[in-house]
């Protein structure tokens, strides 16, 4: 099982689970109730039900970079590209944007 926190503008927001079963997604309840809580995505909108999926969630995935960057991180960190999790992991610490991946 691969877990981790995901961080809106460097706040704790929720976690991303990949297990057996597929990939979860869960905002995190103090992250809910707070006054800046804002969707992570269009297509996460806010809720307490968990998002599940057989595949990495779209949004999740367009984080992973693509092209001469994947090949680098693929090569350097020896992670096979269809192993999206790993990847998102890797290289997601510090995304353009609000959102970033941390390793649990």
């Amino acid at each position: 099982m691969k877990q981790a926190r995901v961080f809106n503008d460097d706040i704790f927001a929720g976690v991303l689970t990949e297990d057996e079963n597929g990939y979860t997604f869960v905002y995190d309840a103090d992250y809910l109730a707070g006054e800046k809580a804002e969707p992570i995505s269009l297509t996460l909108p806010l809720t307490d039900k968990p998002y599940i999926s057989n595949i990495l969630h779209p949004f999740f995935d367009g984080l992973i970079p693509e092209g001469w960057l994947l090949d680098i991180a693929e090569r350097n960190w020896k992670i096979n590209n269809r192993d999206r999790m790993s990847l998102l992991l890797a290289c997601c610490k510090d995304c353009i944007g609000a959102v970033s991946v941390q390793p649990f």
